[in-house]
């Protein structure tokens, strides 16, 4: 776990894909597959190229699917947190997963695929990880390196690193990757049962302590069908 903060990441995999249908008319949303591969396998893959030794992956939607998919692999080891009864979100996703996740851990959504830059994005937030000021450290990319991204961005940064999201009708410079590392005091006195994490955010930004850290690699982002050949295109470039 050299330079790692944490040897443990959680996947975010049990949303409804709605963006991406008719594909997942028929198969969850992280089984769709880009480059021949599942989306959740280029993410898996990176952690285990990274050496993170345990993915916690959350399953709702065709989950039996997505289940039986994950007892293939064998790095990094694989625990399931089971929503299948209600889908809680992200919010709830962690609040639900707590107990397997150790202080901290990193938070990765299963839907976006990435070229890492001359460190590894998981050594480059652990590298800036201070758990005596941050209670979420997010990995954040600007809009030339965000590719199919078509939106306004997200937030801002100051010269400390913190975290402002970004102002109505404005442009912000960069768009949340989908990638963080957690502090379980982020964690603390949650909402009942299914909530955003932007909940948290807002509450450690209000407390200044939401932070992020300039992507340096090459993010895709894969929400619609869309968005599955330019990024073809991109990975057979490199």
């Amino acid at each position: 776990m050299t330079g790692l903060a944490s040897d443990t990441a959680m996947v975010m995999a049990a949303g409804l894909g709605k963006r991406m249908r008719p594909l997942t008319a028929s198969q969850p949303k992280p089984l769709v597959r880009v480059s021949g591969k599942p989306l959740i396998d280029h993410t898996l893959d990176r952690l285990r190229e990274a050496g993170i030794a345990k993915a916690v992956v959350n399953v709702h939607y065709m989950a039996d699917a997505l289940q039986a998919h994950l007892k293939e692999r064998a790095a990094p080891k694989v625990v399931v947190s089971d929503e299948r009864e209600m889908l809680l979100e992200t919010g709830g996703g962690m609040i639900k997963a707590q107990p397997e996740l150790p202080d901290p851990f990193f938070c990765l959504n299963s839907d976006n695929i990435w070229l890492e830059g001359p460190r590894d994005c998981f050594r480059d937030l652990s590298a800036r990880w201070d758990p005596e000021r941050m209670d979420a450290l997010l990995l954040l990319v600007p809009h030339k390196a965000a590719a199919n991204f078509r939106g306004p961005g997200d937030f801002h940064l100051d010269a400390r690193g913190a975290v402002t999201r970004r102002r109505s009708g404005r442009i912000a410079p960069f768009i949340y990757t989908g990638i963080q590392l957690v502090s379980h005091h982020l964690l603390r006195d949650p909402p009942d049962e299914k909530f955003s994490t932007n909940v948290l955010w807002n509450r450690a930004i209000e407390e200044g302590r939401l932070f992020g850290v300039p992507f340096t690699g090459s993010w895709y982002e894969v929400g619609t069908p869309e968005a599955i050949a330019p990024t073809e295109d991109a990975l057979a470039r490199v």
